[in-house]
């Protein structure tokens, strides 16, 4: 920067810098006629004479006539030594006027050192005591050393200091400063000046406009007695003078400047201090609320995990199905709303770091147990519960509903044999064959062989009821006990029936070697009669048996198989028919031997009127059992239709869920429009998506109406409602982390003031580095995106990059920590250093601070903020109750362990 001077036409000075900046350029044509206005030339004279002084006085000098004490260059030179701290060449001590001159040169060179370019102005104007060109000299030095370096809000010298003015005065009654002259005549400027800064010195709203005079000397004299100001105008000269001289009135004012600098530098220190602050108690009351929701959702997922793993089993299917309706309760009721919790929660821990990030703050680590990863693994344990509860809860209810079914058979089963067997044993261990004749001891021998045939017929039954309660007992019966007991009972009765059988076998024929007649006709009926007899029987328990069956098919089957017994039924009559002869035809027999028509069977209890009704009663069942299995074929093909109708909606709703999930991921990647734009886009997504619960909600209905007919599978669809519901949960929970991907884009976009232009140029860098296009560049593919953008990087340097972009050496860079990256490279934030400077203002230089200095400097609640979270001062030079503000600046940036 150079500043010329030009002193033409008796006294005009002109500078000029290479910014164009000028300061003593008049605001009106009409100055000009002052210029030689001795009241003007009164004004910098007294003026600049204080000013001087008030720098000279610190090398224990002064002066009392500007144009003659300054001849020698003596005190010139002393002057820029005091204002500059700097030392200037030796002067020459010699009295002669090329003494005076070389000196006099000495200052000048000095003042051209510093960018001042001075012209028409010499050395022996300022000798030989010219007053015009000595106040012109004086008014360099000072704009030079006192307001050239005025700096505010980007603006320097005259018009930084009259900003400056303008902004601490803003808030006051009569007055308005746009000048440094006529706005400064009635006083309350400068008064306002000394009442923002200092208001136990002056009582502001006393002052009247109408006394400029007292305003003014009011103003002087406590500037002079407690800002070490000197009195440097005269209030009777400002008010009389139609235009006040500026050049007099600037230099005045700045002094006010630099001895309130210090108090501006402190209340910059402080906003700096309360911003900062604001950011941090913002991010801890986000903290706050992270910890309590992720204690209540873990302490939920701790509850409710206990009771999925509980598979206690019950006896009934009653007691089952109720847990059940339990289990469904939690799936529609309880669980959404904490899916959108733990969904919001990532969302939140997102948003946070996000913040933190910005705000050049250390990652959020929350405490032991509540990271988004135990989070995660706790609703991933929750979830493995889940699934392993409702497969055996599905599980227990076909056993339950096996055993049911087993135990009926069972009980039938025995029923039906030991009403065959009561009376056996005693019938077995008679010896009627003792007092018999011949033809009634064959006739014994043919009805125990009968009953042997009948007895092995029944094998099969008693293989059968042991068989079912061998399977009750694998499948643990809640009344296997009461099973076993009479299952026991019947095999030791069969194995009694067994010994009896044979020991009454050997005894009738060791008789029969003494009888040799038999009733032939007798015995071929007992023959005869008996498997019949026994298939009658087995016909009725088959008609009368239970069944379980799950498809069409199966139904079907035991239609099939109930046809073909049908089939069978008029080979059975005929065969019933021919036993039938042959009863008559013994009867016949009788009575042509003379023997009773009313004959019994000596060889078997089986008599024609038992055969008759055990007939019609075959007959009577089998119509019966026709309607319960058509019946039976109705309900299973109900549950086809079921089937059907929820297949029919999952495969629409899967792959909606799928081409939606399709559609979110490819708006992540798209770099079209603005991230309103996107953001306003992934909306209308959510909202379809909300739009479509409904049908969620009728598949779950659908569903339930399935689970409740006992449907267990599903040949139409490959969609299960558990997929359904982890794609639609996986879909909303995609939504929203897409949509607070963008948001955190726009966070940080705004607040390090990245374009939309930059962000597309980050997204479109992103989208072309991210080969593979699984939402994160490798480290080969940033290297590469890095040296495109004109990094020059090195082994160091890349290692350095890594160790922000990836510091768990996952190997891979998504775009928000590739966007962080971007926007600390490309812009400034605040860093510990700053504020540990903001602190050192505030507690003048001191190492330390003190809570009066906290209080007096900051407002209540941020200083009561920093006083509960700053440790004490442990230095040799502290005092009672020193904090120490170095250790919670670097405990804000996470530098130290506070």
């Amino acid at each position: 920067m150079q500043t010329s001077v030009d002193y033409n036409n008796g006294y005009t000075m002109q500078m000029q810098e290479q910014q164009n900046n000028d300061y003593t350029i008049q605001d009106d044509e009409w100055d000009r006629d002052l210029l030689l206005d001795p009241a003007w030339e009164k004004q910098q004279r007294k003026t600049f004479t204080a000013w001087c002084n008030s720098h000279l006085r610190k090398a224990g000098t002064g002066i009392e006539n500007i144009e003659e004490d300054f001849r020698n260059g003596l005190k010139l030179m002393l002057l820029l030594e005091v204002i500059s701290g700097e030392r200037l060449p030796k002067p020459d001590r010699g009295k002669m006027r090329f003494h005076k001159i070389a000196n006099v040169n000495k200052a000048l060179d000095y003042i051209t050192s510093k960018g001042v370019k001075l012209v028409s102005i010499g050395a022996e104007e300022i000798v030989d005591g010219n007053i015009k060109m000595t106040l012109g000299m004086i008014w360099t030095i000072i704009l030079r050393f006192a307001i050239q370096d005025i700096s505010v809000e980007e603006t320097s010298a005259k018009e930084g200091l009259l900003l400056w003015c303008q902004r601490k005065t803003a808030p006051y009654r009569n007055v308005n400063v746009q000048n440094f002259h006529v706005n400064w005549k009635d006083g309350l400027a400068l008064c306002a000046l000394i009442h923002r800064h200092r208001p136990d010195l002056i009582d502001y709203a006393k002052l009247n406009k109408d006394d400029p005079l007292g305003n003014l000397n009011l103003a002087f004299d406590v500037a002079e007695k407690y800002l070490d100001i000197p009195k440097m105008l005269d209030a009777e000269d400002i008010i009389n003078s139609p235009k006040p001289d500026e050049r007099a009135i600037m230099t005045y004012v700045s002094c006010f400047y630099h001895a309130f600098a210090g108090a501006e530098q402190a209340e910059t220190a402080a906003n700096r201090i309360c911003t900062i602050l604001g950011v941090n108690q913002e991010n801890e009351s986000l903290m706050e609320e992270y910890e309590k929701l992720a204690s209540q959702l873990l302490e939920w997922i701790r509850r409710m995990t206990p009771w999925l793993e509980n598979k206690s089993p019950e006896t009934t299917m009653a007691a089952m199905r109720g847990k059940l309706e339990d289990f469904r309760d939690y799936r529609r009721q309880h669980k959404p709303p904490k899916v959108q919790e733990k969904c919001q929660l990532e969302i939140n821990f997102n948003t946070l770091q996000t913040k933190l990030r910005i705000s050049n703050r250390p990652a959020f680590m929350p405490s032991e147990g509540r990271m988004v990863s135990d989070i995660t693994s706790a609703w991933t344990g929750l979830e493995q519960a889940e699934k392993g509860y409702e497969e055996w809860l599905l599980s227990e209810i076909r056993r339950l509903e096996r055993l049911n079914h087993l135990a009926e058979k069972f009980q039938m089963k025995a029923t039906s044999h030991q009403g065959w067997s009561v009376g056996e044993s005693s019938v077995l261990s008679q010896k009627d064959y003792e007092s018999c004749s011949l033809t009634e001891v064959r006739a014994l021998l043919r009805k125990h062989e009968a009953f042997e045939s009948d007895l092995a017929a029944h094998q099969d039954r008693v293989e059968q009821i042991a068989a079912i309660a061998q399977e009750l007992n694998e499948l643990d019966y809640h009344a296997a006990s009461s099973i076993n007991e009479r299952c026991q009972g019947i095999c030791d009765q069969w194995d009694q029936l067994g010994t009896l059988t044979q020991k009454r076998r050997e005894n009738l024929e060791r008789t029969e070697k003494l009888l040799e007649t038999i009733d032939q006709l007798f015995l071929e009926f007992s023959k005869r009669s008996a498997p019949f007899n026994n298939w009658m029987e087995g016909a009725m328990e088959d008609l009368q048996d239970m069944f379980i069956v799950h498809t069409v098919d199966e139904i079907q089957s035991l239609i099939s198989a109930h046809d073909q017994f049908k089939a069978t039924l008029p080979e059975a009559d005929c065969e019933r028919q021919a036993i039938l002869s042959i009863y008559t035809e013994v009867q016949k027999i009788a009575q042509s031997y003379g023997i009773s028509p009313n004959l019994t069977n000596p060889y078997s209890d089986i008599t024609p009127t038992e055969i008759g009704l055990k007939w019609d009663k075959v007959k009577k069942l089998v119509p019966q059992r026709n309607s319960i299995l058509q019946e039976e074929l109705a309900r299973q093909h109900t549950n086809e239709r079921l089937r059907r109708q929820f297949a029919a909606q999952a495969n629409i709703i899967g792959p909606w869920i799928q081409t939606r999930m399709e559609e979110i991921g490819r708006s992540s990647v798209d770099i079209g429009g603005s991230l309103e734009d996107q953001m306003s886009q992934l909306k209308q997504f959510e909202q379809v998506i909300i739009n479509y619960k409904s049908n969620i909600d009728k598949l779950e209905g659908d569903h339930q109406h399935i689970q409740e007919s006992l449907v267990f599978d599903n040949k139409h669809t490959n969609y299960t409602m558990e997929h359904i519901r982890v794609g639609w949960e996986q879909l909303l929970t995609t939504i929203a982390r897409t949509i607070n991907e963008i948001e955190t884009q726009i966070l940080t976009r705004d607040a390090k003031g990245i374009s939309q232009q930059q962000m597309n140029e980050f997204r479109q860098s992103f989208t072309h580095f991210d080969r593979k296009k699984k939402g994160g560049m490798e480290t080969d593919d940033f290297r590469a995106c890095l040296i495109s953008m004109g990094y020059d990087l090195g082994e160091s340097e890349f290692a350095r990059i890594m160790s922000l972009v990836d510091p768990n050496g996952s190997n891979k860079v998504t775009f928000q920590t590739f966007v962080d990256f971007m926007t600390r490279e490309t812009s400034d934030s605040d860093t510990s250093e700053q504020v540990l400077a903001s602190f050192k203002i505030l507690a003048a230089d001191k190492p330390f601070i003190l809570l009066e200095e906290l209080r007096r400097e900051l407002p209540p609640e941020q200083a009561e903020y920093c006083i509960s979270r700053m440790p004490l001062y442990n230095g040799p030079d502290g005092v009672p109750g020193a904090l120490d503000y170095t250790a919670f600046s670097t405990a804000l940036y996470g530098e130290s362990d506070l």
